[in-house]
């Protein structure tokens, strides 16, 4: 069976986050990771795919495959702020009406930066999110 490759780095959070070469993203970033652990109670963890998690959830797929996955977290790629929703973005339509300008994916919202959106409710969607993982995974 294959085994996950994407895995906790144990890098320190706060040196991946200064080293963003971009200003507004590295400010965005270090604001982001600050909201999340506070909404979360998780402490960040640098991934070795270069994502920012709050906490870890263990999976099991149809095929028998395990392994653990971020609850919550972001990544900073060109041009873009990647902020992961593992319950799912559709979940969460309702209060997105109201977020700015976004992109998403199944289970990814993708921004281009905190001030095009309203942070209130990015930080409320996070937190609904991260409890919805908790009641659907409690044993992490």
């Amino acid at each position: 069976m294959a085994e996950n490759k994407t895995k906790p780095t144990g890098d320190d959070v706060s040196a991946f986050l200064a080293a963003i070469p971009d200003p507004t993203q590295r400010a965005d970033a270090q604001l982001l990771a600050a909201m999340m652990a506070r909404v979360t109670g998780e402490a960040p963890r640098v991934w070795d795919n270069k994502m920012i998690g709050f906490g870890t959830y263990s999976y099991k797929t149809g095929a028998g495959h395990k392994g653990q996955w971020i609850r919550t977290g972001f990544a900073v790629r060109k041009g873009t702020l990647t902020i992961h929703l593992m319950d799912g973005v559709k979940t969460h339509e309702a209060a997105l009406a109201r977020l700015g300008p976004y992109r998403n994916g199944v289970s990814c919202l993708y921004i281009k930066r905190l001030a095009d959106v309203d942070e209130a409710v990015l930080e409320g969607v996070v937190a609904a999110s991260h409890a919805a993982m908790n009641l659907a995974f409690p044993d992490a």
